[in-house]
C-alpha cells in the first residue's frame, strides 16, 4: 500500500517553528452570557440570541493543516497507487485515455487558482505525453447538471490544458442525452441498469479526477452516477431510495450509496478500466482576510472582528441584490490540500472518506426538539447563478440536514428552523424547468410520492427542457424533482419547518411555515413540539458534520 498524503493537527511551516494545532469541533451549551450567533442568510448575515439554558451550539473543527508540497504528493500518488500498478504502468502509446473530473458543483465556494483538478490532469498529461498517448479526451461529468462554460471550464483547468484540447473537440461537457454518445453496460443483481458515456465505456482507462468535499462524493459515484443519464440515474436518485437513506454522508447507512456501489460492480465486472485519484481540502472557506471573522466562535470575537463584521453586514445590506451576488460568488476559498490518494476506486475511497471524517467530524450526544440552520449564498447547483426557492429547500432538507452519522441532530417529530430570504426568483438558463415545477407541480402537491408519480416523467422526457440541457446551459427537466426528493427523509423525519425571514407567500408554496422574527419561528416551533423546547443551531459553513450518539 502506498504512502498517503493525510493531514495533521500541528506541523510547522517555512521556517520550521510550529504551527499550533487546529482545534477540534466543539459543542457549546448556551447560558446568560453567550452573545449573538452569526447566521448566513442568502447572501445576507443574521446576528440572533438563543434560548438560553436549553440551547447548544454545534461548532465545526478548525481547518486542518494542508500538505506542505501538493505537486509532489500527486505525483507520489500517481506512481504509488493502492491497489493498482502505478499510472504510467497502466498507459500504452495507441490507447485510448479518457480523463473525467468533477464539475464545478464541487468545490463550495469555488478554490483560489490553480483548481487542484488542474495540477492532478497536468500531472496525468504529463505521464500520458512521456509514454506516447495521443487519443486523449476530457469530460466534465455532470451528470444531469448544467454545461460549465468556457470561463469555468478555463478556471477549474487553466488556459494551457483548455487550449491544448477543447478547439479539438478533445475537452468536453458530458451529455447524457446524445443518442449516440451513451452506452448500457448492464444491470445491477438489483435491476438497476448501469449507463455511462460510451467514450468513457469504451476507452482503455478511464482516470477520474475527484474532489471529496464531503463523505457522499468520491468512489463509484465518480463514474457510475457523474458520467450517467436519466436512464440509470432513476434508479438511486427517487423518493424510495432517499426515505431509505438515513444521512447520505453515512455510507454504512445510505441506501443510495448502496445502490452506486452495485452499478460500479456491474462496470468493473464488465472490464472497464478506472484509475480513481480523489482528494481532499480543508474547511478553510474564509482564510486569514476580512471574511475570517465569519469562521470563528463569537464569543471570541475581538473589537476588531465585531466591526469587521458589522462592516461586511452593513456593506452587502446596501448593496443590490445583484451586486452582492457578484461580490460573493466571485469569492475564492483558499483551500488547503489535506490528502491525495489513486488507484482502485474502493480502497481509494476507504482512505478518502477517513481523511472527511477527520476534518469534519464533531461529537454530539442526543438528539433536540429544534435544530437549527443558517443557508448561505451558495450551494452545488446554483454556482454564478440564483439560489431559488427549491434549492433552498434542497439545500436545507436535504444536505444541512443530512450532515450527520448516527442519528439526525433533530428528533423525530421535531422542527427544522431555517434562515433564508427565499424569494420567488430563478435563473431563467441555468433553472428552466424549475420554474415550471414551482408554477405547476408545487400548486398540485408538495408530496414526493405524489410528485414523482404524476409528474416526474413529462419533465424528464421533455423535449424543450432537453434541447437547453444539451445546447444551452440549463440543468436537465428532471433534476428539480431530484431536489425536491433529496428532502424527503427529512419531510419524512419532521413535524415542521420553518423558515425566518423568507417570502411568506414562497416559503407556503414549499410547504413550509413562514416567521419573520426568530421569535416567531420558536413559537411556531413550541406549538408542534411542545413548551420550552431545546434547540441546536449547527453552524455550517464551515463544513462540519455531527457524529450523533
Amino acid at each position: 500500500m502506498s504512502p498517503t498524503y493525510g493531514p495533521s493537527r500541528s506541523s510547522s511551516d517555512r521556517s520550521g517553528s510550529r504551527r499550533p494545532a487546529p482545534r477540534p469541533g466543539l459543542v457549546l451549551d448556551v447560558d446568560r452570557s453567550t452573545p449573538p450567533v452569526l447566521l448566513h442568510h442568502g447572501e445576507q448575515f443574521r446576528l440572533e440570541r438563543l434560548p438560553a439554558d436549553r440551547s447548544r451550539i454545534i461548532y465545526p473543527p478548525e481547518p486542518l493543516h494542508g500538505i506542505e508540497d501538493p505537486d509532489r504528493a500527486i505525483r507520489d500518488a500517481l506512481d504509488d497507487p493502492i491497489d493498482s500498478e502505478p499510472l504510467r504502468a497502466r498507459m500504452f502509446p495507441g490507447m485510448q485515455l479518457t480523463i473525467a473530473f468533477d464539475d464545478i458543483s464541487l468545490p463550495l465556494p469555488k478554490m483560489r487558482r490553480p483548481d487542484i483538478r488542474q495540477r492532478i490532469i497536468e500531472a496525468v498529461l504529463d505521464i500520458a505525453a512521456e509514454v506516447g498517448v495521443d487519443d486523449v479526451h476530457l469530460i466534465a461529468a455532470l451528470a444531469l447538471h448544467r454545461r460549465m462554460t468556457e470561463a469555468e471550464l478555463r478556471y477549474c483547468l487553466g488556459d494551457r490544458i483548455y487550449d491544448a484540447f477543447a478547439p479539438r473537440g478533445q475537452l468536453y461537457n458530458h451529455d447524457a442525452e446524445d443518442p449516440d454518445g451513451m452506452e448500457l453496460i448492464g444491470e445491477t443483481r438489483h435491476g438497476e441498469e448501469v449507463q455511462i458515456s460510451k467514450r468513457a465505456a469504451t476507452s482503455d482507462l478511464i482516470v477520474y479526477v475527484n474532489i471529496n468535499l464531503v463523505s457522499m462524493d468520491g468512489g463509484w459515484k465518480s463514474t457510475a452516477t457523474g458520467l450517467s443519464g436519466y436512464q440509470a440515474l432513476r434508479h438511486h436518485h427517487n423518493v424510495a431510495t432517499m426515505r431509505a437513506t438515513r444521512s447520505f454522508m453515512d455510507q454504512e447507512r445510505s441506501e443510495l450509496h448502496r445502490s452506486n456501489w452495485r452499478q460500479g460492480e456491474v462496470l468493473r465486472d464488465a472490464g472497464i478500466e478506472i484509475f480513481q485519484i480523489e482528494t481532499t481540502v480543508n474547511n478553510d472557506l474564509f482564510g486569514d482576510g476580512p471574511l475570517s471573522v465569519l469562521a470563528k466562535r463569537e464569543w471570541e470575537w475581538t473589537p476588531k472582528d465585531r466591526l469587521t463584521f458589522l462592516g461586511v453586514q452593513k456593506g452587502l445590506d446596501a448593496m443590490s441584490r445583484n451586486a452582492r451576488r457578484k461580490v460573493l460568488h466571485g469569492w475564492e476559498a483558499p483551500y488547503a490540500l489535506t490528502s491525495v490518494q489513486a488507484g482502485e476506486v474502493e480502497a481509494v475511497h476507504r482512505l478518502t472518506t477517513q481523511h472527511v471524517y477527520d476534518q469534519q467530524l464533531v461529537p454530539v450526544e442526543g438528539q433536540t426538539d429544534i435544530v437549527l440552520y443558517g443557508l448561505p449564498y451558495v450551494g452545488p447547483y446554483n454556482v454564478n447563478s440564483i439560489m431559488n426557492p427549491i434549492l433552498v429547500m434542497c439545500l436545507g432538507l436535504g444536505y444541512f440536514f443530512n450532515m450527520y452519522k448516527g442519528r439526525p441532530v433533530v428528533r423525530e417529530g421535531g422542527v427544522l428552523i431555517m434562515t433564508h430570504p427565499t424569494t420567488n426568483e430563478f435563473h431563467p438558463v441555468h433553472h428552466p424547468s424549475y420554474i415550471d415545477f414551482f408554477e405547476q407541480v408545487l400548486a398540485d402537491t408538495t408530496d414526493p410520492r405524489e410528485i414523482e408519480t404524476k409528474w416526474e416523467k413529462q419533465f424528464a422526457e421533455d423535449e424543450w427542457y432537453r434541447h437547453l440541457y444539451r445546447t444551452s446551459y440549463a440543468y436537465h427537466g428532471v433534476h428539480p424533482f431530484y431536489m425536491w426528493y433529496w428532502g424527503s427523509h427529512a419531510l419524512e423525519h419532521l413535524g415542521g419547518v420553518v423558515v425566518v425571514g423568507g417570502d411568506p407567500d414562497t416559503v407556503r408554496r414549499l410547504g413550509f411555515r413562514p416567521a419573520s422574527t426568530m421569535a416567531d419561528a420558536f413559537e411556531i416551533a413550541s406549538d408542534i413540539v411542545g413548551p420550552s423546547p431545546t434547540v441546536t443551531y449547527v453552524k455550517n459553513p464551515p463544513i462540519g458534520m455531527a457524529d450523533v450518539t
